[in-house]
């Protein structure tokens, strides 16, 4: 489920261009997860944004934990 989404425009863009859209995962907490996006025109940066996501059961609409598939994708904690 979508919490929150932002976009910062930087240019414009026009309808028949070709853009590619950047997407990395920028963040996976216990219940959450952030994308964040970079939109290009060539090598050109016209717009960043990021989303943020929260993990529910369908059923009853409240919060769950990440489901263990995603987990794989988390960054290991640095030891000290």
């Amino acid at each position: 489920m979508v919490v929150e989404a932002h976009i910062f425009y930087k240019r414009a863009a026009r309808f028949d261009e070709e853009l590619l859209l950047r997407t990395k995962l920028a963040e996976l907490k216990r219940a959450t997860l952030r994308f964040e996006y970079e939109l290009l025109r060539g090598t050109e940066v016209i717009s960043t944004g990021y989303t943020r996501h929260g993990c529910i059961e369908v059923p009853t609409g409240r919060p769950t934990r990440i489901p263990a598939e995603l987990n794989a994708y988390r960054e290991p904690s640095p030891r000290v």
